[in-house]
């Protein structure tokens, strides 16, 4: 929703909501318009935003609507910012799938779960149209490589005891965007938007102590998934979410078949050597990738993007726990120190995003007088 001329417009970057991944990470940076911008991959198992402007556009103004608008808003937020997060327990259920099977059956599968959507839902005309567009499938194209290095970062990590880094890698994703929209985008930051920045690079540094290294993994996931938003960005409101997810999934399936070929030609594939049982796992990754997604645009058209900005943390917060309690993965004192830096720089973020609307009513309160 752009402001008139006088009125300065919220800042930030929007992107994309994991895990896929996903979501509405970047409304937590105070992004400018709420639908101004596409994004949710997908990503930890990519979220797609480009669901996200239309929903957030016209319905919109429904927002403020009964809690009976709003009960099934928050119930789609919940179904698919959960999904996302207990998507740790699925890939560990493939074992004994490696993580470039994962991701190469995950975009084959995608491919044909969206074929048959676009299909029920008669919708293959938005999508070929926007496939006749070369500058929309070229800006895809970068998305559908981001997307594809995100997917591939998380399923490693899962699969190799690092669940904490990847969770802390969606945590600090909202960091990243308001990082990516002052360097790329010339933006500029509100002091507590600079004060959450300055926390959030003590605690990678922190972080860094406590695992001896930088943590790679989870910049590798909050900065594909950033970037991944500020490419979809160039998309705006002008293709859906699952025209977008087929189109993505297109151009990563010429690859994606070519692995599984590789696989099965060195004898390393699991897709049909492991029972009928995995093999159906596997080829669920296609629904279990959309399902989130289609979720999630339900619940931008019904919710307040504070709200959906809110839910979004639910996700890593359920990957985290997962980490601890079922994965039993190590947490020394100092890996808590440097999760509470993070925790403390977002609640400063959102902090800042609950004060926006009140800000912008103020600014066009003074630009009318």
């Amino acid at each position: 929703m752009p402001f008139s001329k006088p009125v300065p417009a919220r800042r930030g970057v929007r992107t994309a909501m994991p895990g896929e991944g996903a979501g509405a990470s970047s409304r937590l940076s105070g992004g400018p318009s709420a639908g101004a911008t596409a994004g949710s991959s997908g990503a930890p198992g990519a979220p797609d935003q480009s669901a996200a402007p239309s929903s957030s556009g016209p319905s919109s103004s429904g927002h403020a609507g009964t809690g009976r608008e709003n009960l099934p808003g928050i119930l789609f937020g919940i179904g698919a910012y959960g999904l996302w997060g207990l998507l740790p327990l699925y890939f560990m259920v493939l074992k004994p799938a490696g993580a470039v099977e994962i991701v190469a059956n995950r975009v084959v599968w995608s491919l044909v779960f969206c074929a048959i959507l676009l299909t029920v839902m008669r919708a293959w005309k938005p999508m070929l149209a926007a496939g006749r567009n070369p500058r929309t499938v070229g800006t895809l194209a970068g998305a559908a490589l981001l997307i594809a290095v995100n997917w591939l970062t998380y399923s490693w990590a899962v699969l190799n005891e690092h669940a904490v880094e990847a969770a802390l890698g969606y945590f600090i994703n909202p960091i990243v965007s308001v990082l990516l929209g002052v360097l790329v985008l010339k933006e500029k930051l509100r002091p507590l938007q600079w004060a959450a920045m300055a926390v959030g690079f003590i605690a990678v540094l922190v972080l860094a102590f406590a695992y001896g290294t930088v943590p790679w993994v989870a910049l590798a996931l909050a900065f594909s998934f950033g970037f991944y938003g500020l490419v979809k960005k160039g998309i705006g409101s002008r293709v859906d979410a699952v025209s977008s997810l087929t189109i993505e999934t297109a151009v990563l399936t010429p690859i994606a078949v070519g692995v599984m070929i590789w696989l099965s030609v060195t004898g390393a594939a699991t897709l049909t050597t492991n029972g009928a049982g995995h093999l159906w796992l596997l080829v669920a990754s296609g629904i279990i990738t959309a399902v989130p997604l289609i979720f999630f645009g339900a619940a931008a058209r019904r919710l307040p993007l504070s709200t959906v900005g809110l839910l979004q943390y639910l996700a890593p917060t359920l990957q985290f726990i997962l980490a601890l309690t079922v994965f039993k993965e190590a947490m020394p004192p100092e890996r808590w120190a440097g999760f509470g830096l993070v925790w403390l720089a977002l609640v400063m973020l959102t902090v800042d995003m609950i004060g926006g609307p009140r800000r912008n009513r103020r600014l066009r309160a003074a630009a009318a007088v």
